[in-house]
């Protein structure tokens, strides 16, 4: 399986993400939207954007880890963050930059969007990654 990865100079400049995912492979991974849980279902990090990204892309790697893959073998990142503004984006960014090198997450990241929602399942949940991954 071979991924490419690229920025072409004709898209916006510079972005903590790649625009264009190129992969080659039969098998596909759909991580389902991942969120700053424990196994049992414990909140981790009530209220901090930050540490509910990093603990979000560690479930994230999980999912990933437990069908053979990894961060390396992802095309498409999509994070979902509940009452979105422009301002947030530093912590945001914190989080993905604190856990990246722990779970392998290549930066800049693979192409990804982040989506502003109202709320997700839980009032305390913050953020809801979901990850697509192509294999072999």
């Amino acid at each position: 399986m071979t991924i490419h990865l690229s920025s072409p100079a004709t898209l916006m400049q510079p972005v903590p993400y790649h625009h264009v995912a190129i992969a080659t492979g039969t098998r596909h991974v759909h991580i389902a939207g991942q969120t700053a849980r424990t196994a049992d279902g414990t909140p981790v990090a009530p209220g901090d954007l930050a540490g509910q990204v990093s603990h979000a892309l560690r479930n994230t790697h999980r999912g990933l880890m437990s069908a053979g893959a990894g961060f390396d073998d992802v095309v498409r990142l999509t994070f979902y963050v509940t009452d979105w503004s422009p301002d947030k984006i530093e912590a945001f960014m914190s989080g993905v930059s604190a856990v990246a090198d722990e779970v392998g997450l290549p930066l800049p990241m693979p192409p990804a969007s982040l989506i502003g929602v109202d709320h997700l399942f839980e009032p305390d949940v913050l953020v809801e990654v979901e990850a697509t991954a192509v294999l072999e």
